[in-house]
């Protein structure tokens, strides 16, 4: 390999790298902040570092949204979610503005041919997505994305506070509370089943958006599942004394639909 190759094969190892951090979501807790009066509350995130989270402040498709059920469109075609979940070792972190537990090889799910690796799960309270304007308690989301790091797939879970705890959440429990004592750092936890995060699959609206963190990447196929599922006080209170100060409350602010399309997958007939 000559000089030059070598030379341009590195430069597209850089710029590949640069692009895969860019599009990632923001790790830095201390860069912004979900203060909606503060300089790097959500209004100013692309203000930050305009040339990596610029799109937070100029894009025209970022998430979350207000879901209107009266605009929507209801399709019964999309199929059941294809997902291809397996246990398999699992890692929980802080990352300051949430709880996050990652896995090694969790399987993968499949929309329009395309496979998505699922990576994560974090969780935002209150929840980000709204629907008819109603605010649910807590919103968690299954983060997955092509191999090539291009592009994400992310459902979104909804949980109210009810008499009934999560399930997947009574599992880690012991390791919030670890998480919370060592304020900060990550945990790993051994191997986890991510089929204990129990959806719908058949019932989901489904529309093209962004991360809902910088760099507010519009990349990401978003399916908010139609199952809603019931979380205590005193889960929702772990993953809060996990995080770090100001970040007990970390959602953020719907967003313009700019005239993008919604669909929601109701199979007939739907009981």
């Amino acid at each position: 390999m000559g000089t030059t190759t070598k030379i341009l094969f590195i430069s597209l190892l850089f710029l590949s790298s640069t692009f895969l951090a860019r599009s990632r979501e923001a790790d830095d807790q201390w860069e912004f902040s979900y203060d909606e009066n503060a300089e790097n509350g959500p209004a100013n995130w692309g203000n930050i570092h305009p040339d990596e989270w610029g799109t937070c402040n100029n894009g025209t498709m970022q998430s979350p949204i207000d879901i209107l059920n009266k605009r929507v469109e209801v399709v019964s075609n999309l199929g059941t979610l294809e997902k291809y979940y397996k246990s398999s070792e699992a890692t929980l972190m802080n990352r300051g503005h949430d709880v996050m537990l990652k896995w090694d090889d969790g399987g993968y799910l499949r929309i329009n041919g395309i496979q998505y690796q699922l990576k994560q799960i974090h969780w935002h309270i209150a929840a980000e997505h709204t629907i008819d304007e109603k605010r649910f308690d807590m919103e968690g989301h299954l983060v997955h994305e092509t191999s090539d790091g291009k592009k994400f797939a992310v459902i979104g879970v909804h949980y109210k506070i009810g008499l009934f705890p999560d399930l997947f959440l009574i599992r880690i429990e012991k390791d919030l509370k670890a998480l919370a004592d060592q304020n900060g750092g990550e945990r790993a936890i051994g191997k986890i089943d991510p089929n204990l995060i129990t959806l719908d699959g058949r019932k989901y609206y489904r529309y093209n958006g962004s991360l809902t963190t910088p760099p507010c990447t519009e990349t990401v196929v978003w399916t908010i599942d139609g199952k809603v599922k019931t979380v205590t006080r005193r889960q929702i209170k772990l993953l809060q004394d996990a995080v770090h100060d100001g970040f007990e409350y970390n959602a953020r602010p719907v967003q313009p639909l700019n005239g993008r399309p919604i669909k929601l997958n109701k199979p007939w007939p739907y009981i």
